[in-house]
């Protein structure tokens, strides 16, 4: 077994180029009979390639291309299997939903990625509350997408927005992410249990979120004392090493 010299392709047996880049193969032991030559000045045949030549790599721009093109085959195929065989109920929507939600977030990380996280942000709340909207098809009812899908993304959405400005406008370091996450983390579950308590019973009352909440702020609070104080802040930088 052999492989290329220039780019490490597994050569056949009997090949005398490789069959990706072009540079000739040679057996080691054939360079012996050149040393004569090289002794009487002759020019000996170099086993290298005189010219370096190498695969054209593909970019994040393919690849997204790339996937592009399986999710829009699965949710078109779908679409189609959905309309002329399985006609029972609307399947196909939950899968065109997810490729929908898959391509979008794949927007900023191959295809454009140029585009403001805040954007993308919302594009990615757009288009979950999108597929919600879609799945009440299939259970034929609404209730529960304007009661509870939608209000919940939208605060999803609201606190991860607030938490990516926070990091990306206001002093970033170790300790002040973790506040800023904490932060979140208190408000996400303090909404969600508003949110489905009112939509369950018509009342608000905190049980769970109350204690995630207490966590948050007690960690808050010892966050903040390490920021104010200069010799504690420097003392959990050098044993937590950041």
């Amino acid at each position: 077994m052999s492989y290329c010299v220039n780019c490490g392709v597994e050569l056949d047996a009997s090949a005398q180029e490789c069959p990706l880049c072009n540079t000739p193969v040679w057996n080691p032991r054939e360079l012996e009979k050149y040393a004569g030559q090289g002794r009487q000045g002759k020019e000996i045949p170099s086993p290298f390639p005189r010219e370096k030549s190498e695969v054209e790599k593909a970019n994040k721009k393919d690849f997204g291309l790339l996937m592009s093109m399986v999710v829009l085959a699965s949710a078109v195929t779908c679409g189609i299997l959905n309309a002329l065989v399985f006609r029972g109920s609307l399947w196909s929507l939950a899968v065109i939903g997810a490729c929908g939600v898959l391509w979008v977030i794949l927007i900023p990380v191959m295809i454009y990625t140029k585009q403001p996280i805040y954007v993308s942000l919302l594009y990615d709340g757009a288009v979950v509350a999108l597929y919600l909207y879609m799945l009440t098809f299939q259970v034929g009812s609404r209730e529960w997408f304007l009661g509870l899908g939608l209000p919940i993304t939208v605060l999803v959405t609201a606190v991860v927005e607030l938490v990516t400005l926070c990091i990306d406008k206001l002093p970033r370091s170790f300790l002040t992410v973790s506040l800023y996450l904490f932060t979140g983390t208190g408000l996400l579950c303090l909404g969600l249990e508003l949110l489905i308590d009112w939509y369950l019973d018509g009342a608000i009352s905190l049980r769970w979120s109350a204690v995630v909440l207490t966590v948050c702020a007690i960690l808050d609070i010892a966050v903040i004392t390490m920021l104010s104080r200069r010799r504690l802040r420097n003392e959990v930088r050098r044993r937590l090493h950041f």
